[in-house]
């Protein structure tokens, strides 16, 4: 059970995809209010029963909206990882909010003139309850689908630096990618993860990883570097230096140098 509720669960932080789900959940329930007709909704006017039920779905895409800080907050706070059971916090919050919400909007809006308004309880289990039994599986799989849709775009931006013969290689987002030095047969890959910056070593020539990434920037016939990276130069000894994320320094030699500042002075303009 507790390895269930650990494994990650794919989420999408884009405020797009959110908001999407947020208007279809409103659309959902002005739908279902509309032909289940619920609390003598089939007593109203067509015009009332229009704005009554159009208000019920408005509270709930609100809600749904207004708890997007707390679950970003929820998600940074858990180093950008989202559970099962941060998935479960967040659904009970925003349907114990919703519920509430909209218990105060039946009473004091839709049946500000009336004594006799049905009590909590019977709303409960006649009117929230089963909307909730349908409501929720569509938000979920609303939630799961655009995540997983987010991992895998995310998948497709990754490159893959590979090793020779059975030496494991490293798979990572390009933009992740800090650079690579040479190191007798071996490369040194500089990368970030997270807010840390890791170094994996590979059995390949750093000629073959320059070619299978154009983009990549040959400096010096022992660097290559990614140009996402570059923060400024510097010069030590009358030797030139480029400084990149983390404070990593790279030579660069005479061969590269013009064509290396062509590049990297414009990443900076």
């Amino acid at each position: 059970m507790l390895k269930l509720i650990s494994k990650k669960y794919p989420f999408d932080p884009s405020v797009k995809h959110h908001c999407i789900i947020a208007l279809g959940l409103a659309i959902w329930i002005f739908v279902f209010l509309y032909f289940t007709e619920p609390l003598d909704v089939n007593e109203f006017a067509n015009e009332e029963k229009l704005i009554f039920l159009s208000g019920y779905g408005i509270i709930g895409g609100f809600c749904y909206l207004i708890f997007l800080p707390f679950q970003y907050l929820i998600f940074k706070k858990n180093a950008k990882k989202w559970t099962f059971l941060t998935e479960f916090l967040f659904i009970f919050i925003l349907s114990f909010s919703a519920i509430t919400i909209s218990r105060l909007y039946y009473s004091y809006i839709i049946m500000a003139n009336d004594r006799n308004p049905y009590d909590l309880w019977y709303m409960l289990k006649s009117i929230f309850m089963p909307a909730l039994a349908t409501i929720l599986p569509i938000i979920i799989f609303g939630r799961y689908a655009f995540g997983k849709y987010k991992e895998k775009r995310i998948e497709q931006q990754k490159i893959e630096i590979q090793g020779e013969g059975n030496y494991e290689g490293l798979r990572l987002l390009v933009n992740d990618l800090i650079c690579i030095q040479s190191s007798d047969n071996y490369i040194e890959v500089y990368y970030l993860s997270g807010k840390d910056v890791k170094k994996t070593l590979i059995r390949n020539k750093l000629s073959k990883v320059a070619e299978a990434f154009p983009d990549l920037l040959r400096v010096h016939r022992s660097y290559i570097i990614n140009p996402y990276h570059f923060k400024q130069w510097k010069t030590e000894k009358s030797k030139l230096f480029a400084e990149l994320t983390a404070s990593i320094f790279v030579p660069i030699s005479t061969t590269y140098k013009n064509d290396a500042k062509s590049v990297l002075n414009s990443t900076t303009e």
